[in-house]
């Protein structure tokens, strides 16, 4: 099983990052999913959120991520690992590193009919209803 790590990123008006994979992409292309990517050698699960969020947005968390839970997908053989956090960036502070297009979506459009990745969408469901949810949001908002 290959361990993936996510990131559930959220600002400070409660809109959470969302990557739209492009069509080159070798698993689950034209559909929608959080920045994440697989472990490399020598990282822990958690060095690997902080570097594929960087990678794949140019952004970096404003406070240590935190665990939010682990996904085991066994029909893809992946382990999906999912952190959260809140940030003060905005759509502008955004470098699209990978992807079609990674945006920062208001909760009541992340379920307006866009394909997700395997299990992200129940991930998603879970999150934007959990406390973890109302605290990323919080965190977004206290100054540096």
């Amino acid at each position: 099983m290959l361990e993936i790590a996510c990131v559930l990123f959220v600002d400070r008006t409660g809109r959470i990052l969302l990557q739209l994979r492009d069509p080159h992409a070798p698993y689950h292309p034209n559909v929608w999913g959080v920045p994440g990517g697989h472990r490399e050698p020598g990282e822990t699960i958690y060095q690997t959120a902080l570097r594929e969020l960087r990678e794949e947005t140019g952004l970096t968390p404003d406070e240590d991520l935190r665990h939010f839970l682990t996904q085991p997908v066994p029909e893809i053989e992946r382990i999906l690992h999912y952190y959260w956090g809140g940030t003060r960036a905005t759509q502008e502070d955004v470098v699209l590193g990978e992807g079609a297009a990674m945006v920062f979506v208001p909760p009541d459009e992340v379920f307006d009919g866009r394909p997700y990745t395997p299990g992200t969408a129940e991930v998603l469901a879970r999150f934007l209803a959990a406390d973890e949810y109302v605290e990323a949001r919080r965190a977004a908002t206290v100054p540096s």
